[in-house]
């Protein structure tokens, strides 16, 4: 299986919005599961410059199938400049395959080597343990603890807070 990481664009919409309505990825974002394809094309055709969304994609027969999404936003804030957060999604039949792997690779290449970010950061939820190897993999260490973040289908979850500190590079903070 050969995956292609490519900006996200309005010819993703379909496969994006396939993506975040499965109830094992929506379940787990702050996404809504009835987002349609038209609110998908009106939002990736229009995505504001401080935000950076790519798609993994795999091709079957000359078409395109999106497995994988992660979006990059930068603070707008002048104090916070230095500060980005990203979300990741990675189709159900794709996880642990390295797509996960691949699109935070390319986040932090961007955030590292163009954008000149300090802080980074991811937030997971507890309840979430599929991305834990991926993390762990990636070096990364707990950070932070929050409770009561946001309603999950009528139950309060929390989240953890993960980090990587890289000499001469910024500060990943990873929240789970």
């Amino acid at each position: 299986m050969t995956v292609i990481i490519c900006r996200t664009e309005q010819k993703h919409a379909e496969g994006v919005q396939k993506l975040y309505t499965n109830q094992s990825v929506y379940s787990q974002t702050l996404h809504l599961p009835s987002q349609s394809v038209d609110n998908w094309k009106k939002w990736l055709g229009n995505i504001p410059e401080h935000t950076h969304s790519f798609v993994a994609v795999v091709c079957d027969n000359d078409t395109e199938h999106v497995v994988g999404n992660v979006s990059l936003r930068t603070e707008t804030n002048p104090r916070r400049r230095h500060i980005g957060n990203f979300v990741i999604a990675v189709s159900e039949s794709h996880q642990g395959q390295g797509v996960g792997s691949q699109l935070i690779q390319t986040i932090l290449d961007l955030t590292d080597n163009w954008l000149n970010l300090k802080r980074v950061e991811l937030t997971v939820y507890t309840d979430n343990k599929k991305p834990l190897p991926l993390i762990k993999n990636l070096g990364l260490s707990l950070k932070a603890s929050i409770k009561n973040l946001h309603l999950d289908m009528a139950n309060l979850s929390m989240l953890i807070r993960w980090r990587e500190l890289r000499s001469n590079h910024a500060n990943y903070y990873f929240t789970i």
